[in-house]
């Protein structure tokens, strides 16, 4: 199992990037962790936590698919270089802001709308680029699960660092160390050596291949329910994030670090979950995988819905991050497996679009529903729909194995076996 995790280390490419990405990553916690803290402070509302939620997000609903067309069209480490640094200069405008005395709401969420149309082009990139990192088609699985490790060690570290950031220094220092962090990804970024694939010159329109991306992305039913089941799992099953600090100030009675550690409980669950998928061999059994992460992360909400005790609050969490990233790092994997590379950016620009634009969506729906039902209700329900959609996806199995099968055939990610019927158990169990 061990061997298998260190498999994307071969590249040399992956370990550039999976250094410079986790290091500046921490610093993407901890500005927010500080970021939902600082609404708490000036607000006192939880509607306030789904509006910042919601701008931060939602222009890759509006600008995905546009951006899907530009990478496919474009060279993907210069538009990853671009993203970072003009991250970078979000994150210190926000550390000049916070020292200085003058962050207020107005700014915060201008901010927060720059962010998002930032991360409207940097997500389908980094999506597409994947694929390009490894030497061998047959890593990329678990490439992908290395990817959610590193995404969820820094969501684990982040907040952790960032709650004790903040409760000694305050929010300002938390936004100016995650602008330094993006030196690191910058300078890994630029030392990385990728040959992409020469983009064919169609002499088509945007909108002609935006609409291509979409026949690709929605007109093939495995690609379709993965994604839609994404977009699901985005509005459901992270949108509890933006309730974090009313349950560390107001149940808890806590402060800066234990809104750190709540956030860090749950990604504890998430690097398990992602070095357990990192280490599969094969692709048997993953839909089943899908269902049970999706459970679990509904069963972990409905007990921290209603946990008063807060190492059992940290466990419910744990089994919430360790579901979710089932769910998501099986899905983007199936997705790539299923995508020709030509169509990879757009693709993933899609998927990219709906799983972002649930975040958002989920944050104003759970929000709105803790401002008028409380806040252990909103989690409440948003359990119960993970669960019902873990029994949607159950139900489709058994028709979807056998079309992801011969699409990956297609695609050379798996090869042909016979019989057919046999083959097409190898796809989900």
């Amino acid at each position: 199992m061990f061997a298998r995790l260190l498999i994307p280390f071969s590249s040399r490419n992956y370990r550039l990037y999976f250094t410079g990405q986790l290091i500046s990553l921490i610093g993407s916690w901890m500005t927010q962790t500080a970021t939902v803290w600082l609404v708490v402070t000036l607000t006192n509302s939880p509607f306030w936590l789904g509006v910042v939620g919601f701008l931060t997000q939602a222009p890759i609903i509006l600008l995905g698919p546009f951006a899907g067309v530009w990478v496919d069209r474009l060279d993907r480490m210069r538009l990853l270089i671009a993203t970072q640094a003009l991250a970078m200069v979000q994150s210190l405008t926000l550390a000049a802001l916070a020292l200085t005395g003058n962050i207020n709401m107005t700014s915060l969420c201008l901010l927060a709308v720059f962010q998002g149309l930032i991360n409207a082009m940097d997500m389908p990139v980094r999506q597409s680029l994947s694929v390009l990192l490894v030497e061998k088609r047959e890593h990329l699985a678990a490439m992908i699960g290395m990817n959610a490790s590193m995404f969820n060690l820094a969501r684990l570290a982040g907040p952790a660092i960032g709650g004790v950031v903040l409760a000694k220094f305050g929010a300002g220092y938390c936004f100016l160390i995650d602008g330094l962090s993006y030196i690191a990804v910058l300078g890994a970024l630029m030392a990385m050596s990728v040959t992409a694939p020469h983009a064919e010159r169609t002499g088509r329109s945007v909108v002609s291949e935006m609409k291509e991306g979409f026949a690709a992305a929605l007109g093939f039913r495995p690609v379709r329910t993965l994604i839609m089941l994404s977009g699901g799992m985005s509005t459901f099953g992270f949108s509890f994030a933006v309730l974090m600090p009313l349950y560390a100030r107001d149940i808890f009675q806590g402060d800066g670090m234990t809104l750190g550690i709540l956030m860090s409980s749950s990604a504890a669950g998430a690097v398990l979950a992602a070095l357990y998928l990192a280490s599969r061999q094969r692709m048997k059994g993953i839909g089943l995988v899908i269902c049970g992460g999706a459970t679990l992360a509904g069963l972990g909400l409905w007990g921290f819905a209603f946990s008063r005790i807060f190492p059992l609050s940290m466990l419910a969490l744990l089994a919430v991050g360790m579901g979710s990233v089932l769910v998501m790092a099986s899905c983007n994997t199936l997705v790539q497996n299923m995508v020709d590379e030509g169509m990879r950016g757009r693709v993933m620009a899609i998927y990219s679009m709906v799983f972002l634009g649930g975040m958002p969506l989920g944050s104003l729906m759970t929000g709105s529903l803790a401002t008028h039902w409380g806040v252990p209700a909103a989690t409440f329900f948003n359990g119960a729909a993970c669960i019902v959609l873990a029994a949607l996806f159950y139900r489709q199995l058994p028709t979807l194995r056998v079309e992801a099968r011969a699409a990956m055939e297609r695609t050379g990610a798996i090869a042909p076996l016979t019989p057919a019927p046999a083959a097409a158990e190898n796809i989900a169990g």
